[in-house]
């Protein structure tokens, strides 16, 4: 988790549309190549769970991480390709970094539920989501900073995209490290040996949960359609619309990441006080409110401080959502859970990402945040009214009063 996210999360959330830009392309071809990108991500999904039901999920964690590693080493070749190859170059190394990233995120949901009881398991997701932002505040300050170093040791300008290339090549190198760690863990069981009942809490008998499994790849398909969006152009809004320089861009990610931190380890506390349900509405509700001054209000430190608290209200959720969702459903039905919650998130993300990257050059910056905003509240009110009164998937045990 630390280094992918050192790469993913930091250097490359910082850098790589900033890296795009500086080789001539706008932000119509950050949102194309982000929605190919994205598309082979939601496409990747389903049979990555299969894969993983069938060879182990650990075993496609490997292979994951591995194609990740791929992608960004190649994605940095494209300058040394000829122009006339180049794009479709970028395009197919997006692709195969999402591909990578789709059997990562996918498989890692029912590995790390097969590797906790109920318990601990608030805990460990909480624990696995705060070293994600600690990691990748290390890597925005590093990709906020490096470049400028790099310019002056290169005699160039940052208008140029040599220092943006060399400090994402960090990216690729720090994936390989993280294969050889993931190589030392073991396979674990994810599907008990007898069948649930359906009595156990917040899980649902053996029928097919197709309604369940359906209603939580919506809720992400907005929860995400509307986050990936922020995510993709927020670095390009501060470059592009506001001037400001990447040191900044940076340090606002970087700070962002860091408090991050703190709000993903009080999620279970939150939720064992209000409820995993109830920490979803109401946090995912304040990402979409967060997000309204970069929406309205053109100014640096404004945007900055409506970006960093959208990414702590933002972290507050992410852990109880996900284990909200492997929770609704019994093991053997958990891969599949995954596949299609995190196909919701990618299809919207893909689409969003296109229609981003043309919003931007229609009609500004000002509308792309306002539809990101709210399609997070959509997703927050759809996961509301379906889930707001016990149902017969959320059996509860006996000693836990109904509606908690």
């Amino acid at each position: 988790v630390v280094l992918v996210a050192l790469a993913w999360d930091g250097v490359r959330a910082v850098l790589l549309n900033l890296y795009l830009l500086r080789m001539g392309y706008g932000p119509d071809f950050v949102g194309v190549v982000t929605a190919v990108g994205a598309l082979a991500f939601a496409l990747m999904c389903l049979p990555a769970g299969t894969m993983g039901a069938r060879w182990g999920n650990r075993n496609m964690l490997v292979a994951g991480v591995s194609l990740l590693a791929v992608g960004f080493g190649s994605l940095l070749l494209a300058e040394s390709v000829p122009g006339a190859w180049r794009t479709g170059w970028l395009l197919v190394s997006y692709v195969v970094i999402y591909l990578g990233f789709a059997l990562y995120l996918v498989n890692g949901l029912p590995f790390m539920m097969g590797s906790t009881g109920p318990e601990e398991r608030n805990y460990a997701f909480s624990v696995q989501m705060a070293l994600s932002p600690l990691a990748a505040f290390a890597g925005s300050l590093l990709a906020g900073f490096l470049p400028g170093v790099l310019s002056s040791l290169l005699g160039v300008s940052l208008e140029v995209s040599a220092p943006y290339r060399l400090t994402l090549s960090l990216a690729a190198l720090l994936l390989i490290p993280s294969v050889l760690v993931l190589l030392r863990t073991r396979s674990v069981e994810t599907e008990p040996v007898q069948e649930p009942t359906g009595r156990e809490p917040g899980v649902q008998a053996s029928r097919a949960p197709y309604a369940l499994i359906a209603i939580m790849a919506m809720v992400m398909a907005f929860r995400f359609g509307g986050w990936g969006t922020t995510m993709t152009f927020y670095n390009v809004y501060l470059d592009d619309g506001l001037g400001v320089s990447t040191a900044l861009i940076g340090a606002v990610s970087a700070v962002a990441q860091l408090l991050a931190v703190p709000a993903a380890l009080a999620a279970p506390l939150l939720a064992a006080t209000w409820s995993n349900s109830r920490v979803i509405v109401w946090g995912t509700l304040g990402t979409a409110l967060c997000l309204l001054p970069l929406a309205l209000i053109p100014f640096f430190p404004v945007a900055g401080l409506g970006f960093v608290g959208a990414t702590v209200m933002f972290y507050v959720t992410t852990g109880p959502i996900r284990v909200f969702s492997q929770e609704l459903v019994a093991p053997r039905w958990r891969n599949a859970m995954a596949s299609v919650f995190t196909l919701g998130a990618g299809l919207a993300y893909s689409g969003m990402s296109l229609a981003g990257g043309v919003l931007i050059m229609a009609v500004g910056y000002r509308v792309l945040f306002l539809v990101a905003s709210g399609m997070i509240t959509t997703g927050a009110v759809l996961f509301w009214a379906y889930f707001r009164v016990p149902r017969g998937e959320l059996a509860r045990a006996p000693e836990v009063e109904a509606g908690d």
